[in-house]
């Protein structure tokens, strides 16, 4: 089967920006030539990859052959860069990083500048997204390298980067808010505002660890709408600690009883090799962190 590298990156393209024409812009081609390459590709699969009508999603045969071609494109660029290592070049080129939302706030940015600092011809796109996309993401190729929560076991060469605890969030004006901790008991007179993003099978798991009912008054999809809620006097809710730099000066994070933390966990993919420049920035991200201890 004649497929060319070119096509399928033409095929995520067009997937991953909805059609034509922004593919072809990200791309650096003539929407005319996006065109072309797709449906040589489609005569080569014998079937239709996505459906013409905007905006541009994939078909079912374009469902099932998305995840490969993320992850051949993958391997390429870690190939290319793997060669350029060994002929001595020094790191280049893109890699992309998928985090929690937490984490893009309190771990990133001083990460970031250490990246630009010591790897300046390394670019790094960031994907902020949910715990499971996250580690479906990395998987498929859709990224490089990513920040998981809790991965059981951890993958081999995963850099452990930051430990933390999940807390209460309140109003900064709550009878609570000026404790030195919470008993999650004493949580349940508050409708409790609970996330979808990521942190949920947590707190799940505290309620069950101290045998107390877990009944959310709302369930959120976004980290951000939940802390206005929770301004907004509609709540409370419970979320790691390193949400602190995301909090307005509204609201307070207490501690809570009994303590459960979370490991967030630098890492590339477990099912195939890692691109050398996510070996790189793991590294650097070591030294970083074995400073900060």
């Amino acid at each position: 089967m004649d497929v060319t590298l070119r096509q399928l990156a033409v095929f995520v393209a067009i997937a991953d920006h909805e059609g034509f024409g922004a593919a072809a812009a990200a791309l650096g081609m003539s929407q005319s030539s996006v065109s072309h390459s797709l449906a040589a590709l489609e005569r080569t699969v014998a079937g239709e990859l996505v459906r013409r009508a905007a905006p541009v999603r994939p078909t079912p045969l374009g469902d099932v052959l998305l995840p490969h071609a993320r992850a051949t494109l993958s391997a390429a660029r870690g190939f290319t860069a793997a060669a350029s290592a060994h002929a001595g070049a020094t790191a280049a080129g893109s890699i992309g990083l998928a985090v929690p939302p937490t984490a893009a706030h309190g771990l990133l940015p001083g990460l970031l500048r250490l990246w630009h600092e010591q790897l300046p011809d390394v670019e790094i796109a960031l994907f902020e997204g949910f715990d499971e996309e996250i580690e479906e993401w990395l998987e498929s190729g859709t990224v490089d390298a990513a920040v998981l929560v809790d991965p059981h076991p951890p993958p081999h060469g995963a850099l452990l980067l930051a430990t933390d605890a999940y807390e209460a969030v309140v109003r900064s004006d709550h009878p609570l808010a000026g404790e030195q901790f919470i008993e999650l008991a004493d949580l349940l007179e508050d409708p409790l505002l609970a996330t979808t993003s990521g942190c949920e099978a947590q707190v799940r798991h505290l309620h069950a660890r101290t045998g107390l009912p877990y009944r959310p008054s709302r369930r959120i999809r976004e980290f951000t709408t939940l802390l206005c809620m929770v301004e907004a006097g509609l709540g409370v809710g419970i979320v790691p600690s390193l949400a602190a730099s995301m909090l307005s000066d509204t609201l307070t994070l207490v501690p809570l009883r009994p303590r459960l933390e979370r490991r967030l966990v630098l890492t590339g993919p477990a099912g195939r090799p890692w691109h050398p420049n996510v070996t790189a920035v793991r590294d650097l991200a070591g030294k970083h962190v074995s400073t900060q201890a």
